[in-house]
């Protein structure tokens, strides 16, 4: 059982590792314990994605009058059938890329994989009582859900976003603990759903190192819709009468038929076996360096495991970034231009930097700014609100950030990206010639405010 590398994960920077190494030639063997495609594909990404499209769907029907469509108010939804369709989605994408996989030559190992050691310059692996010699080992491990010490916890049933996946009903009355990206997602689909929702968030703002306005502008929004935000809030107590919460030391209860748990992902560094070959950790995951190389020459480490940058997108370019270097191709990580998108209906996305983290440093910045009502194609098509795109620029006017709040801010917070990382000024981007009409040229406008 000898191969050129092992990655230990199924997730997308595993299975992209694992594809890339193959097609390069490397004997390449993935192990997974779940399901290939991981939390991303099997109970994360793909299946709230789709639910919340069937939810903005809802939304925009029930607006419809507002665009001479009549009877839109009326619109309904079959749960069954939207779990149905969102179970349907994950098994046809998870598929397909076991399909990418065994026709690139990789082979697939279902079971819990342990690094073992070192024998002779080769890296031992135990899966299935069987043991595995490698030359490198890509480890692309995830993360899991946290479940903070809240009193009586142990006691009362509750949701993580895995359960709140797999409902068969609605309850009445929902509390999110936290109002990060995956807690605000989950808002927003019950929310359309008719479930009276509360949010429930120890810092001043939702979406948490997310820009603070756009942040702001979209708790506000869905404030609007009936939600309810605690913010500056801490949970001390949960049981079957309802959530105990404190602010400004005053404590009260709030009633839920479910509580969903949302407060964040912590790296799997413990069960793999990670000592045994002295890899080093740093805070809250493995410890890599700009080739996604741990303390172990011929040990990488890409994704959620690192603690660092934990979406999917970011897992597969240092995917890529890992295997090429063992390929030896020298091509380091950037981070300057990973976005990051919340799903909700309106949108909200953001790459580079932020004002809140600008500020925090003492660093010179200028922000150019404009209402997403000046592009025509967004008023065609959105009635339902509103929205902004906020560039942010240096003292040499090169761009470095962009936030945005308004659809589809998830499929144009690349333009922005790619100007990030080309290292492009205001002038430079001036030239670009954008369609018309097209809700993208707010960005092109923006550059003029």
């Amino acid at each position: 059982m000898e191969y050129d590398i092992a990655i230990i994960g199924g997730g997308p920077a595993g299975y992209n590792a694992a594809e890339k190494a193959a097609i390069n030639g490397l004997k390449t063997v993935l192990f997974e314990k779940n399901a290939i495609g991981g939390v991303c594909l099997n109970e994360g990404c793909i299946p709230t994605k789709t639910l919340l499209y069937s939810a903005k769907l809802l939304d925009n029907m029930k607006g419809a009058s507002k665009y001479g469509i009549l009877e839109g108010e009326q619109a309904g939804f079959d749960l069954g059938k939207i779990i149905s369709r969102k179970d349907k989605v994950v098994k046809k994408l998870t598929g397909g890329v076991k399909m990418k996989l065994t026709s690139s030559g990789v082979e697939i190992v279902e079971g819990v994989a342990t690094l073992l050691g070192e024998k002779s310059d080769k890296i031992r692996i135990s899966c299935n009582e069987v043991e595995y010699v490698v030359k490198y080992v890509l480890v692309c491990t995830g993360s899991d859900t946290i479940i903070p010490p809240i009193k009586g916890l142990a006691d009362v049933a509750y949701w993580t976003s895995k359960e709140a996946l797999e409902i068969k009903e609605l309850p009445k009355s929902l509390v999110i603990i936290g109002g990060g990206v995956i807690g605000i997602e989950f808002a927003s689909f019950f929310n359309s759903m008719g479930v009276k929702v509360t949010v429930i968030e120890m810092m001043p703002e939702i979406l948490g190192a997310m820009d603070k306005e756009t942040s702001a502008m979209l708790r506000k929004e869905y404030a609007k819709k009936g939600i309810d935000f605690h913010l500056n809030t801490k949970v001390t107590e949960v049981s079957p009468e309802g959530v105990t919460i404190e602010k400004d030391s005053k404590t009260s209860i709030i009633n839920a038929d479910r509580i969903l748990l949302s407060v964040g992902r912590k790296a799997n560094t413990d069960k793999v076996g990670l000592s045994n070959l002295s890899v080093e950790i740093l805070r809250n995951g493995v410890k890599v360096n700009e080739y996604m190389q741990t303390s172990h020459p011929r040990v990488y480490a890409c994704g959620d495991i690192t603690g660092y940058s934990m979406l999917a997108h970011t897992a597969i370019r240092e995917s890529d970034v890992a295997v090429n270097h063992i390929l030896g191709i020298d091509d380091p990580m950037s981070y300057k231009a990973i976005p990051g998108v919340v799903y909700t209906n309106p949108e909200i996305a953001g790459i580079g930097k932020t004002e809140e983290e600008l500020k925090a440093a003492g660093t010179y910045y200028q922000v150019l700014k404009l209402p997403m009502a000046y592009s025509g194609r967004f008023v065609a098509e959105n009635e339902l609100g509103n929205g902004l795109c906020k560039l942010i620029i240096d003292e040499e006017a090169k761009i470095i950030g962009c936030h945005m709040l308004g659809n589809p801010a998830s499929e144009l917070i690349t333009i922005a990206g790619m100007a990030i990382e080309q290292e492009l000024t205001v002038d430079d981007f001036r030239k670009v010639v954008f369609p018309h009409p097209t809700v993208s040229e707010i960005i092109h406008e923006s550059l003029f405010a």
